[in-house]
C-alpha cells in the first residue's frame, strides 16, 4: 500500500478520507418531549477481548495509525490495575506491558529521540503518581523511555493528553486530578535514553478532572469537569488558566460525570469535539470551530447480532482516516463500563463503531 501520513503524523490536519460528514442538530426520531427519546441509538461494529482484570480495570483508549498501512492501526487500551494492553483492529491483543496503574493515555507522532522520529505513548500512573512515557513500535511493542522522576505534584494522577509542538518538536503531557488540579509537563530534556520533565504550567479546573484533549490545529486545550461541564483553555503555557465554558451540565442531554473527550478533524478546520456523557450512558457531539456548539448526542445500543452496548464510558478516542476495509471511513472507540457476553457481565472492554454510522444517523447527514 503506499504510505500516506495521518492528520497528526505530518502535523497539518487534513482529510484524508473523500467522504466527507457534516452533523446536525436535527435527529432521527425526535418525537416527544422525553429526554431518552432524543438519542440517536447506534450499535457497535467491532469489539475488542475483554481486559486481564475483573471489576473497574478498563479505562481510556487510543489510536495510533500506522505509518505505511493504516490496517495495521492499532489501539492501545489502559487496565488501570495493572498496565497497557495494546490490540489490532481486529480486537486482539497483540502485547501487554505490565506497567502499572496507569489510567488515561494518549499518543504523539513523530518525535524526534536522538537520530530517530518516534511515536510516543503516555499515560498517567497512579502506582507511583507518575507520567508513564513510552516508545510505540510498529508491531505493537511499548518501550520505556520516561526517567524516573517524572512524579506529578497533584494529589493523584488521574486524566491525561499529550501534545506536540511540531514548530520545535515541544512535547508536553497535560495531566489532571481527582481534585482539580493541572499540571503541564515539557518532556524534551533527553539523556541517558531517558525522557525527563520540567512542569511549566499548573491551575486548579474547580473540582474533580479526567477527560483531557488537545486540538493540533487550534491549539485549545479542553478538560472535562466531572461535575460540571467542559473548558476550553490553550495549550500554550504562557496563557495561565484563561478559559472559556463549552458546555455544562444545564444542558439536559448532559449527565454526571463529564469524562472522556475527543477531537475529530475534518477538512478546512471544521471536525468535532465529542465527549462522554457517563451519567446517562451517552456521547455529544459539538463543533470544533467558534464556541463549540452544540450538534446532538448518541447512545451505543446492542446489535442484532449480540454485541451489546455500552454503559458508563470513560475514556473515548475517534480517527477520521481510511483504515482498511473494516473502517473505510475511520471509527470512534468507546470504552465500556458493562461489557456483557450472552447475557454474562464478564470483564470490561472498549468498542469500535464505524464513522459512518454516527454522521449518517443525524439528519441531515
Amino acid at each position: 500500500m503506499k504510505k500516506f501520513e495521518s492528520v497528526k503524523r505530518a502535523g497539518i490536519f487534513i482529510l484524508l478520507v473523500t467522504l466527507t460528514f457534516s452533523c446536525q442538530q436535527n435527529q432521527k426520531g425526535t418525537t416527544n418531549e422525553s429526554t431518552d427519546n432524543l438519542f440517536i441509538e447506534i450499535t457497535a461494529d467491532v469489539q475488542t477481548q475483554a481486559v486481564r482484570d475483573t471489576a473497574d480495570a478498563a479505562d481510556d483508549p487510543a489510536i495510533w495509525i500506522h505509518p505505511e498501512d493504516a490496517s495495521k492501526s492499532l489501539i492501545v487500551g489502559t487496565n488501570k490495575q495493572r498496565g497497557l494492553a495494546v490490540y489490532d483492529l481486529e480486537g486482539t491483543e497483540v502485547y501487554f506491558s505490565p506497567v502499572g496503574k496507569v489510567n488515561n493515555v494518549d499518543v504523539a507522532y513523530n518525535f524526534i529521540y536522538y537520530d530517530s522520529l518516534i511515536d510516543i505513548v503516555g499515560a498517567s500512573n497512579r502506582t507511583d503518581n507518575t507520567i508513564t512515557i513510552m516508545w510505540l513500535h510498529p508491531d505493537g511493542r511499548l518501550e520505556d523511555l520516561a526517567a524516573s522522576n517524572i512524579k506529578s505534584d497533584v494529589e493523584e494522577v488521574y486524566g491525561f493528553c499529550l501534545y506536540l509542538d511540531r514548530s520545535d518538536n515541544s512535547l508536553y503531557a497535560i495531566v489532571n486530578s481527582k481534585t482539580g488540579q493541572v499540571e503541564q509537563w515539557l518532556l524534551n530534556d533527553i539523556h541517558d535514553y531517558e525522557i525527563h520533565g520540567t512542569m511549566v504550567r499548573s491551575f486548579d479546573v474547580g473540582g474533580q478532572t479526567e477527560g483531557c484533549v488537545v486540538d493540533y490545529e487550534t491549539g485549545s486545550l479542553y478538560i472535562g469537569q466531572e461535575n460540571k461541564g467542559i473548558w476550553k483553555y490553550h495549550v500554550d503555557p504562557e496563557k495561565g488558566a484563561e478559559r472559556t465554558l463549552v458546555d455544562d451540565l444545564n444542558n439536559p442531554m448532559l449527565a454526571v460525570d463529564i469524562e472522556g473527550l475527543s477531537i475529530y478533524y475534518a477538512s478546512e478546520g471544521k471536525g468535532y469535539l465529542l465527549a462522554s456523557s457517563q451519567g446517562n450512558h451517552s456521547y455529544a457531539v459539538y463543533e470544533r470551530t467558534g464556541d463549540n456548539k452544540y450538534l446532538g448526542s448518541f447512545r451505543i445500543v446492542d446489535n442484532e447480532n449480540g454485541l451489546d452496548g455500552t454503559e458508563e464510558t470513560d475514556g473515548i478516542d475517534v480517527i477520521n482516516l481510511n483504515m482498511g476495509p473494516s473502517f473505510p471511513n475511520g471509527f470512534f472507540i468507546v470504552q465500556d463500563g458493562f461489557n456483557y457476553e450472552n447475557g454474562i457481565l464478564v470483564s470490561q472492554n472498549f468498542k469500535m463503531i464505524r464513522w459512518e454510522k454516527i454522521a449518517n444517523a443525524f439528519d441531515p447527514p
